[in-house]
């Protein structure tokens, strides 16, 4: 198309993220690769890029960052033992942390910086990742510039968990420079099209609350019986991260009901998905992400999974605007009260470089667009037949 934006096109002076179009040019010029197997066409979202495990992780001592080294060198110290995840892959215990080199390589030209978070899914099952870079002195940050390899530690929190080569557990973005909107032009834009719903309807301005981000809030409402989301349960059967849409969630989850008032205590150290009362929408020209919750408003964690991509909750039937965001929940040390509206979490939202030509949603595969319930695409909807859970290869479901 005639002034159409092309990767050569771009610089220093060209702020924003990278829509797939863009990323389809960037893994063509090498910015990124995976050699020999390349990047598939369905890696590729509308703002960021599927990363997917190599064919072996290293079982750790310790978490670490490299500072000024190699991140092969610093892991000499803390490995105790080689996983083959080639195959039938491997079990990857809980609370132990992992770390597996990535397919993925990157050679950034120096004004293209990347952001990697944790895939929706991966997040539900409360499997903490985060990626570590050559030289790195921040989890998840990749410079601008950065020539060399990706790592992501695994740690499983919940469940014990089986993986293998080339499934995707996080995402990458990215970017130039910052171009992250200030809260005073989130509420014009809400005021001229909005961004945020509640009931169906746009959310006031009064109550359009902001700092540094559009809070969302917590739905301690409920269906008829005050069911308002699960709990991980402990000690639950391994899961199998391959399989899609098999696994029963009464083997690892369970319900959780709300107090009179939409109120809810939390138990410490256990895992919990909520939904938030707001729904969301991501028009085509942005990209979100959830930021973690300020720990001094309250002891505990809202944020394992964060990129919402442009699409998201947008061009939905009428009636429903927008999609609820799904909030993984720990508390820590001692019982929390949580109720009914609460603020817990932020979105903040960048512009996109330009729109991308696939938005999130059916029609690119995307499994949580208008979600009405918290669990993740590995569990069995409420309406299929419930039998065991399968444990032989027939049942291995492809990993994209």
């Amino acid at each position: 198309m005639p002034g159409e934006l092309r990767l050569g096109d771009l610089s220093a002076a060209t702020p924003g993220v990278l829509p797939s179009q863009l990323l389809v040019e960037a893994v063509a010029a090498r910015y990124i690769e995976a050699d020999p197997l390349g990047i598939r066409p369905e890696s590729i979202q509308p703002a960021s890029l599927d990363l997917r495990l190599g064919d072996h992780a290293f079982r750790l001592r310790c978490s670490f960052l490299p500072g000024p080294d190699t991140v092969e060198r610093k892991v000499e110290d803390y490995i105790f033992d080689k996983l083959d995840l080639t195959g039938e892959g491997a079990v990857l215990e809980t609370n132990r942390p992992y770390l597996i080199p990535l397919a993925e390589r990157l050679h950034l030209p120096d004004f293209i910086r990347g952001k990697a978070n944790p895939k929706s899914s991966t997040g539900r099952v409360d499997v903490f990742t985060r990626v570590i870079t050559d030289h790195g002195f921040r989890f998840d940050e990749i410079v601008a510039g950065y020539d060399g390899p990706l790592y992501l530690e695994v740690v499983p929190l919940s469940f014990a968990v089986r993986v293998r080569e080339g499934l995707s557990l996080n995402q990458l973005r990215l970017m130039i420079g910052r171009s992250t909107l200030t809260d005073e032009e989130l509420a014009t834009r809400h005021d001229r099209d909005p961004i945020l719903f509640r009931s169906g309807k746009p959310v006031r301005a009064e109550d359009f609350a902001t700092a540094d981000g559009l809070f969302l809030s917590l739905d301690l409402r409920g269906d008829k019986d005050r069911r308002v989301g699960h709990r991980a349960r402990s000690n639950a059967v391994l899961l199998d991260m391959t399989k899609v849409g098999v696994h029963r969630r009464e083997n690892y989850w369970e319900p959780v009901l709300s107090e009179a008032r939409g109120r809810l205590v939390l138990e410490p150290e256990r895992f919990y998905l909520l939904l938030s009362d707001e729904s969301v929408i991501v028009p085509p020209a942005l990209a979100s992400e959830m930021t973690a919750y300020d720990p001094t408003s309250g002891e505990l964690r809202t944020h394992y999974a964060g990129f919402f991509d442009p699409g998201f909750g947008y061009a939905l039937a009428a009636g429903q605007p927008g999609s609820r965001a799904a909030l993984e929940i720990r508390a820590h040390d001692v019982p929390f009260m949580i109720e009914h509206r609460q603020k817990v979490c932020k979105l903040t939202f960048e512009r996109m470089i330009a729109p991308p030509e696939k938005l999130y949603g059916s029609g690119i595969g995307s499994n949580y667009q208008g979600q009405m319930e918290t669990l993740g695409k590995h569990f069995r909807r409420p309406t299929e037949t419930t039998t065991p859970d399968p444990v032989d290869s027939s049942d291995q479901l492809p990993l994209s």
